[in-house]
């Protein structure tokens, strides 16, 4: 699979986490700051890349990076661990209210020849509660996490499909991934014979070499009829999957 560089200009962070304090009035302030590209793509001939850090509010902070290689268990669930493959520098980042900063990502090792390698890139928001006269602010850390691939240009997935039945009106489509870079399907739609759509299920997941993940589809009204069914399945880069299915009683 070709890996195509993207980038989206101010990207909220997902990831929350709270500092306790106990006060007469307490309040809770958080920043704000944006990240680009939301996804890295590297070629084994990179050395490094840039990514874009944006403070969007209007109190200074200071971030941290930490770099973990990405893997995924049998069931699909992440599995991260701490990984000095990468480096950002700086790593701790101090950034002025409304400012924006360039820092690189590096490597420091070499890419097997074949096979994708995944990582997370992750910037965290280091907090600080802060008095204010009688009060005490809760200082929210907000944090975001990129995923980067290493992509030798051999490297594609390979995505096998199937269908079973869970419900008279739901199925679950298992969708392995037996290549060598990842697959993120975006939307799932179950078809009939005669074209009649019969369910749909969009995701985000990514689905990393080796790894099996399953999506449940359900029709709004009425049952999923058992018999030949057509999965179409549309991936991050634009292609869709066509696989012959077989639902059953």
């Amino acid at each position: 699979m070709k890996a195509h560089p993207r980038s989206v200009g101010t990207f909220l962070l997902s990831t929350c986490l709270c500092l306790l304090s106990f006060a007469f009035s307490p309040q809770a302030t958080a920043g704000l700051f944006s990240v680009t590209p939301v996804r890295i793509y590297m070629m084994p001939k990179d050395r490094a890349t840039a990514v874009t850090i944006t403070n969007d509010g209007d109190e200074e902070l200071v971030m941290q990076a930490d770099i973990y290689e990405w893997k995924q268990k049998a069931n699909g669930d992440d599995d991260l661990t701490p990984s000095e493959d990468l480096f950002l520098s700086p790593p701790i980042i101090k950034m002025a209210p409304k400012s924006r900063q360039v820092v690189r990502l590096a490597r420091l090792s070499q890419t097997r020849p074949n096979e994708q390698q995944t990582y997370r890139l992750i910037v965290r928001e280091i907090p600080e509660v802060k008095p204010n006269d009688k009060t005490m602010q809760v200082q929210i850390a907000l944090a975001f996490s990129m995923p980067v691939f290493i992509t030798p240009p051999n490297a594609k997935n390979h995505l096998d499909c199937s269908v079973t039945r869970l419900a008279p009106d739901k199925v679950l489509a298992n969708c392995e991934n037996t290549g060598t870079a990842y697959a993120q399907p975006r939307n799932l739609i179950l078809t009939a014979i005669n074209g009649v759509k019969l369910a749909e299920s969009e995701s985000g997941i990514y689905i990393l070499p080796g790894i099996k993940h399953g999506y449940e589809l359900k029709r709004g009204e009425g049952g999923i009829p058992s018999g030949n069914a057509k999965l179409a399945v549309s991936l991050d880069d634009g292609t869709t999957l066509n696989f012959d299915v077989m639902i059953s009683e």
